[in-house]
């Protein structure tokens, strides 16, 4: 017969049993204290600075454990902007800021309206990319007994959407590492319920992202791209993590915001630190790199 934890462990109680029974106990002025409660269900005990040790440690063991009881073995990770457009919104923009114009001729709002909703539109393509890509890759790499190369992205729209969308095209497992702001919405639809996470400190996220990365697929993007990128290349530069493939989609764009060739004439990294990542361009490319590159390695999942 199988037992219950707390039947595996019957010498001492469960936390959960002391909980429950100190919740059932006489009220009096002291145990209506607040310096009465368990110190673990104790929510105002543990939001106060002193106490943020252990909520850094809270942070890194629940998804860990939840991502263990998942048996999630491997990972790949897609950054990019939030601020990409799926390909139909875009062109839906694009078609009401034309339409703006047309019907206030000469109004440099709506021109640069217009101008914005073209380059959104021009940016779409990169949506179709990583949904392209995790579709491929989920499919290729999920079935009932392995769960190797699952998709995680940072859990918000855009890139990120696309991402966890080309899983569940497949009907595959996603990851979404989201993290608490001021401005930040709900996690996107289409990550899998029991691999949404939400994050308060940004380094414990960081940290996620990497603990079980077999690859680092990264479109284009903003402050939040460009910071989950370079600390991942510094991890690697300077062997704190072991080396993987980084990809950046979308050459123009990379070689137009980030002069790496300029770093290497300054001296303030090596030319060989540019062989820590490659150019791609299209899903199959990124996917037949990382394949390329497991096939030399041999890591297994």
């Amino acid at each position: 017969m199988k037992q219950s934890p707390e039947q595996n462990h019957a010498a001492l109680p469960s936390a959960r049993e002391d909980a429950e029974r100190a919740a059932d106990i006489r009220l009096t002025p002291q145990t209506q204290s607040a310096a009465y409660r368990l110190a673990y269900t104790d929510v105002d005990f543990l939001l106060r600075d002193e106490a943020r040790p252990v909520r850094l440690q809270l942070e890194l063991l629940k998804p860990e454990l939840e991502l263990q009881d998942q048996r999630i073995e491997s990972t790949i990770v897609v950054f990019g902007s939030a601020r990409i457009p799926d390909p139909d919104s875009a062109a839906t923009q694009l078609a009401a800021a034309q339409a703006a114009r047309a019907s206030h001729p000469g109004d440099p709002a709506c021109e640069a309206a217009v101008l914005r909703c073209q380059r959104a539109h021009e940016r779409a393509r990169y949506y179709e990319e990583a949904r392209r890509f995790a579709r491929l890759v989920s499919a290729q790499e999920q079935n009932e007994h392995s769960r190797c190369f699952v998709i995680v992205t940072g859990g918000g729209p855009g890139i990120m959407e696309a991402a966890n969308r080309g899983a569940a095209d497949v009907d595959a497992l996603s990851i979404g590492l989201s993290i608490t702001l001021p401005h930040e919405q709900a996690p996107n639809a289409f990550i899998t319920p029991e691999l949404s996470f939400q994050f308060h400190y940004f380094a414990l996220r960081k940290m996620h992202f990497l603990m079980r990365a077999k690859a680092l697929v990264v479109f284009p993007g903003g402050f939040g791209t460009f910071d989950e990128l370079f600390e991942t290349l510094c991890l690697i530069q300077t062997k704190k993590i072991r080396p993987m493939p980084v990809m950046l989609f979308g050459r123009t764009f990379w070689e137009r915001v980030v002069d790496f060739e300029a770093m290497v004439e300054e001296g303030v990294i090596s030319r060989s630190d540019l062989e820590l990542f490659v150019y791609v361009e299209t899903a199959a490319e990124a996917w037949e790199r990382i394949c390329a590159y497991y096939e030399q390695q041999a890591p297994g999942c």
